[in-house]
């Protein structure tokens, strides 16, 4: 007989903030064939755990779940098809949106082919401040065909996509422009941005050069919009924040490209070869990060008893850094 194992976990089954978050005591559902049990040692805070309890539907949730999408800790059990000498391996992992028991539970269960095994060498906090942030910019600039010395500009870069989009991007040797608040410059052009501007004000028109390959727009689909002013021919925009109101150049002018990001979408439409992509990236920027090539974001870590405090701390930004939860 299987064991059945229970968890305390942050549940949710009304409201729209981190308030209604109430600590339950839950069954876990037995595993599916495919994935793994984790007992997470942190969680990772993301802007989507409270924007979901906002509008779960838009967002492809459903209520009476466990929220929470990044952790890390140890696989204590696997489901059938799994091979069961990955028990005690420490990993970390990115889960679905529409999974009942997410991140805000000391056990969640998780398809195995989304996790990433955890560097020795590397805690458990800083591989559970990894996944959202660091692979949403991964994913961002694998839209675009390689082009080393090309000029990519980046709206956001101030922020926690933001730090990953730079550092990647300059290691894969583009010519890096950054938009975001000064307060962030010094940073961002030890990260390797060779230009940085400010930030464009809200209806603020591009007003800089129209000869860039890419942009990645972080902020909002009205600004990844403007950005667009400053593509040259062939060229791209990423948004990762929601789509382009419209289409933004003539039929047969300068020919962009547009492309769109959501983790999401390899939950419900990703195949194994996706996911080994994925979860292949996500190793090589944890060794990155062991080996002090890439700089994570500074940690802001809570106690899993005052989650939902912290989370509302996040949704309020009344600190900078990466939040986390110690269970």
């Amino acid at each position: 007989m299987a064991t059945q194992y229970s968890t305390q976990a942050w549940h949710w089954q009304h409201g729209s903030t981190p308030a209604n978050l109430t600590l339950q005591q839950l069954e876990i559902p037995a595993l599916e064939a495919d994935q793994v049990l984790v007992e997470n040692a942190y969680i990772g805070l993301n802007p989507v755990d409270w924007k979901v309890l906002e509008m779960p539907e838009a967002l492809g949730a459903t209520t009476d779940m466990v929220p929470g999408l990044d952790g890390a800790g140890t696989i204590v059990a696997v489901g059938d098809h799994v091979d069961s000498s990955l028990v005690g391996r420490r990993v970390a992992y990115h889960t679905s949106l529409g999974s009942k028991i997410g991140s805000f539970s000391q056990l969640t269960p998780v398809d195995a082919r989304a996790t990433i095994a955890v560097p020795d060498e590397l805690g458990l906090d800083v591989a559970a401040s990894l996944p959202c942030t660091a692979l949403t910019a991964w994913n961002a600039l694998d839209k675009l065909p390689k082009r080393k010395g090309a000029k990519l500009l980046i709206a956001g870069a101030g922020g926690g996509v933001g730090r990953y989009l730079v550092q990647i991007a300059a290691a894969n040797g583009y010519n890096v422009t950054t938009l975001s608040h000064p307060r962030h410059w010094q940073r961002l052009q030890q990260h390797g941005a060779t230009t940085t501007l400010q930030s464009l004000r809200e209806g603020e028109q591009w007003q800089g050069a129209h000869d860039y390959y890419a942009a990645v727009d972080a902020v909002s689909p009205e600004n990844a919009r403007a950005l667009t002013d400053a593509l040259g021919a062939n060229g791209h925009i990423v948004t990762i924040l929601g789509r382009l109101p419209d289409w933004p150049s003539a039929p047969f002018g300068r020919c962009i490209s547009m492309h769109e990001v959501a983790l999401g979408a390899l939950h419900v439409h990703g195949s194994d070869a996706d996911w080994q992509r994925l979860s292949a990236a996500g190793q090589q920027l944890l060794n990155d990060i062991s080996a002090q090539r890439i700089e994570p974001e500074p940690l802001v870590i809570d106690e899993f008893a005052n989650l939902p405090v912290h989370l509302e701390a996040l949704k309020n930004r009344d600190f900078s850094g990466k939040a986390l939860i110690k269970v």
